[in-house]
């Protein structure tokens, strides 16, 4: 067949069979009169390379792929190249895929604080409605968490006690091993619940099984929520910081009423003792207005 029919046939162009020929993948047989002629299993081969770049391998990786049509080989003969570009493939895409998140999360970080508002500004919006699904392997929606005060303790990133991070998040206060805050609010939530906190949740940017296993370690009495794409800090401008290649969370708590927020904690200078502070927030919160203390025994 003609280099045009070919290129009907396969839905590419003369320009590709070109390529395809210099490349030694696919080459025709000149005729007398200098046309190109290809043998019906052009069509074939044709085909192959257009699926296997597809899947994202390079014209000359799908070289063994294609010999192996031109030869008649058995599939047995080629299992070992093909497992090879494969997994070549893979590796590309993965590293890609890792760069691009990098790009990404910063990218966001960067819209955070150039178009953000502060975190003290919060006070009286409406948190979003988002799906995230906690630790607990329940749904939360920030903008129905329901009805009384919701405590939301934002960490910056964690560590695991047999992995260091990354350069970068040690600098932030509490992050390495950083199960301190969320160990403070665990030793303190009955308190907290006891004093009008209706449910807590502590929240990062890192990813589920990273979380899930914090709040396995600790036995935490509250989910965490984990949001690795920063989707709170891009709805509610929430303060973020570099890390290493990717973001993380400044420090703050929120305490949300229904689905508005009441309280800002930011910054927290002394993590250690924050949960005692929310809970001398709650405290006051609670005690009735001066001059209005019911006397034991009455009825008004």
């Amino acid at each position: 067949m003609r280099v045009g029919e070919l290129a009907r046939r396969t839905g590419t162009t003369i320009r590709a069979l070109r390529y395809y020929e210099s490349a030694g993948l696919v080459v025709p047989r000149r005729l007398g009169n200098g046309y190109r002629e290809y043998d019906p299993v052009a069509e074939r081969l044709v085909g192959q390379i257009r699926e296997l770049t597809a899947l994202g391998l390079t014209v000359e990786q799908t070289r063994p792929f294609v010999e192996s049509i031109a030869a008649g080989a058995d599939d047995a003969d080629v299992r070992g190249a093909a497992l090879t570009a494969y997994r070549n493939t893979v590796d590309g895409l993965q590293e890609r895929i890792r760069k691009l998140t990098a790009q990404r999360d910063a990218l966001d970080a960067r819209l955070v604080q150039a178009g953000g508002p502060a975190p003290g500004s919060l006070l009286g919006t409406r948190l979003p409605s988002l799906d995230f699904y906690a630790t607990d392997g329940k749904p939360v929606d920030p903008g129905a968490l329901g009805p009384g005060r919701s405590i939301i303790f934002v960490l910056p990133l964690t560590g695991r006690p047999d992995a260091d991070l990354a350069a970068g998040p040690l600098d932030i206060p509490g992050a390495r091993g950083g199960s301190g805050q969320s160990a403070w609010f665990r030793d303190h939530h009955a308190e907290l619940r006891a004093t009008g906190a209706a449910r807590v949740y502590g929240l990062s940017a890192q990813p589920s099984g990273y979380q899930r296993e914090l709040a396995h370690r600790l036995r935490l009495p509250y989910p965490l929520i984990p949001d690795p794409r920063l989707t709170l800090a891009r709805e509610l401008g929430l303060p973020t910081v570099a890390a290493g290649a990717g973001t993380g969370y400044e420090r703050l708590t929120l305490i949300v009423a229904g689905d508005v927020v009441e309280h800002v904690f930011h910054p927290i200078p002394e993590p250690a003792s924050h949960a005692r502070e929310v809970l001398r927030w709650l405290t006051k919160r609670a005690a009735p207005p001066p001059g209005r203390r019911r006397i034991p025994g009455s009825t008004r």
